[in-house]
């Protein structure tokens, strides 16, 4: 659901990704074209994918993205960032003043909470998704649309080994492409 994944083409299924619905709040590098119609089969791709197309997870670059989203109706509460861009946002310099309670014993070296100028984003890592991307997501505005809910089916026995097997069709129902934000063409290490 979460990586840049190319939508059903004719005769096949397979769901319109998270980072392929989003085309209004981007941050993109150089190199980066978007299609233009969230209804196609067309993913963000990156020019030549070279090192020039490509650019570091900046606080700069993730409050560009965020009001851009605010700017289009919605309030972001997640960011979902995989795990080398997870320490990138724990390492931003606006943390620098923070003052935070913690209990004896704990020593606090992340951030699991970014206040924007336009409220406050959960910072999820997400291994799922791909480190090249950083998503800013307001949940309200996604869902799972089931097309058959799970059924688990008994399947038949091999020696002492019971097999099941579990089947399920759904897609990333998106109720507000505008309502989502993504900063693309990060370094990866």
């Amino acid at each position: 659901m979460t990586q840049n994944q190319t939508p059903a083409v004719s005769g096949t299924r397979a769901l319109k990704s998270l980072e392929d619905w989003i085309r209004t709040n981007t941050s993109r590098g150089t190199g980066t074209t978007t299609g233009t119609d969230p209804g196609t089969a067309t993913t963000a791709t990156p020019g030549d994918a070279g090192a020039s197309d490509l650019r570091t997870l900046t606080e700069t670059i993730l409050k560009d993205v965020i009001q851009q989203v605010y700017s289009s109706g919605s309030e972001p509460k997640v960011l979902m960032v995989g795990p080398v861009n997870k320490q990138r946002v724990s390492g931003f310099s606006g943390r620098g003043s923070a003052r935070e309670n913690v209990s004896i014993g704990t020593i606090q070296g992340a951030a699991s909470l970014y206040a924007s100028d336009f409220g406050d984003m959960t910072i999820m890592p997400n291994r799922f998704s791909r480190e090249r991307s950083a998503i800013a997501v307001d949940p309200e505005y996604a869902a799972i649309g089931y097309l058959r809910e799970f059924d688990l089916t008994e399947l038949a026995k091999t020696g002492d080994a019971e097999k099941r097997m579990l089947t399920v069709e759904y897609t990333l129902e998106m109720r507000n492409e505008a309502a989502m934000g993504i900063a693309a063409d990060l370094i990866t290490s």
